[in-house]
């Protein structure tokens, strides 16, 4: 795989800006990257942004090694657009289009071939990462820093350039929706499709789920196919989590089943009033997606409009609970009925997960020899007179603790440090950080994700 010329000087001069302007912040001064979008649900302010202009494109695609070379700040948007003409796509892509690639290697990221893929870092072949002494490692010669990137959020470095692994698609995706009654029948069925990745004898290369209720589940199953005898389009006036109820099966493009999700934010463009049909035809379909959503979101937070009509109607105040968290699949049954009985919010996101191979990823370590759900639920919950900000993702917190469980920290946490050490690492984590960034010119994984 060759990089062109111009995007090789392109790619160097993004490069050298970022480390400069590393080394021109005072020693003290909080670093940050001055992204154009984010997904993270950790609103707050601060200074000392690095630009990241010109780290957002493809570099190249190799269609024979089925890799790609990808700039660290490229969304997957851009990333699909350039792999799906080839064939191809990452093994792992994302829901939401403006989730980087950088960022789902740090941060994490999940979709409906994790059950076979792992999670994005473990297509990872090579990466250059900028550690806190300014220096530009490859992990090639540093195997630790790869192994501990996963779940650091940017604290021990910032990948500027990555080569990932691709897997070869088809046209379309036959998609069978199939409904269970109990929490134990979905789990058993994600269990069944994640180590045998067939269901009902025909072969699945993609499986997520959707809870409605306590009484209504669904496991979706995708094959991809060659021909497709209709297809039906989620980016206008339909909705695609509300088609799972009625369609036994559905045909999409490739295309447009790796963004099915971006659309409507999963289900949460309803809070917006996007799924009102009046304001959905009004409101344009280019501002139809994920980050504009959010952007509505931290306007929100910023303005306490919520929590200003939440006391209004006699609520304390409400608490923004947007988490992906993850149990063993004989566990699922146990936190969705505590879920359903304390918290309350539907409906709720099923991914069936299982690491790729036995590699040690420290920070965020699963089992192996295990399948996981990923669980997601995104919404508010009112707070009752005297209850702390925090108290229903506390509540989780606690929960998913006696489950073996842990969660994404894209979000609210209220982890102690002890509790936080045990669940990412901690001891390895304050070794790395020690190797790559001595003099702390970086946050500090804990002080970032939870103390703020």
């Amino acid at each position: 795989m060759s990089v062109g010329a111009d995007a090789e000087t392109e790619h160097r001069r993004a490069v050298d800006a970022v480390r400069e302007g590393l080394a021109a912040l005072p020693a003290d001064a909080p670093v940050r990257l001055r992204k154009k979008t984010s997904n993270l649900f950790r609103f707050r302010g601060g200074a000392g942004g690095l630009t990241v202009e010109g780290l957002d494109r493809v570099l190249a695609v190799d269609p024979a090694a089925r890799t790609a070379e990808v700039a660290g700040m490229t969304t997957y948007e851009d990333l699909v657009a350039a792999t799906l003409p080839h064939g191809l796509m990452p093994l792992v892509v994302p829901q939401l289009k403006t989730i980087t690639l950088g960022g789902a290697v740090v941060g994490l990221g999940i979709e409906s071939s994790s059950f076979r893929d792992g999670l994005p870092h473990e297509s990872v072949l090579e990466a250059d990462v900028l550690t806190g002494t300014g220096d530009i490692l490859s992990t090639t010669d540093h195997p630790d820093l790869l192994a501990g990137l996963p779940n650091s959020y940017g604290t021990l470095g910032y990948a500027l350039r990555l080569t990932i692994e691709l897997a070869p698609v088809r046209p379309f995706v036959r998609l069978r929706h199939v409904r269970f009654d109990t929490a134990a029948e979905v789990a058993q069925a994600l269990a069944e499709v994640s180590t045998t990745r067939e269901w009902a004898g025909e072969r699945v290369d993609f499986c997520d789920g959707v809870v409605f209720s306590g009484r209504e589940h669904y496991m979706t199953v995708g094959e991809m196919v060659d021909t497709a005898p209709y297809l039906s389009d989620y980016t206008g006036q339909g909705i695609y989590y509300r088609s799972i109820q009625h369609r036994q099966v559905d045909f999409l493009t490739i295309h447009d089943y790796l963004w099915r999700w971006d659309t409507d934010w999963f289900w949460c463009s309803r809070a917006l009033g996007v799924q009102h049909p009046v304001v959905r035809r009004l409101w344009p379909s280019r501002y139809r997606r994920s980050d504009v959503y959010r952007r509505i979101v931290a306007l929100d937070r910023r303005t306490g409009l919520s929590q200003a009509l939440a006391r209004r109607s006699g609520a304390a105040g409400v608490e923004p609970i947007i988490q992906d968290v993850e149990v063993p699949v004989d566990r699922l049954p146990e936190f969705l009925a505590f879920f359903h009985d304390e918290i309350g919010i539907e409906p709720i996101w099923l991914c069936p997960l299982r690491q790729r191979d036995r590699r040690s990823w420290p920070l965020y370590p699963l089992d192996p020899d295990t399948t996981y759900v990923n669980i997601g639920f995104w919404s508010d919950a009112p707070l009752a007179e005297g209850q702390a900000p925090d108290h229903h993702n506390r509540r989780i917190e606690q929960v998913l603790m006696g489950l073996d469980g842990h969660k994404s920290l894209y979000s609210t946490a209220s982890y102690t440090r002890a509790e936080f050490d045990a669940l990412y690492g901690g001891t390895t984590y304050r070794e790395l950080k020690a190797r790559y960034d001595p003099d702390g010119r970086l946050p500090d994984l804990y002080t970032k994700t939870v103390t703020g």
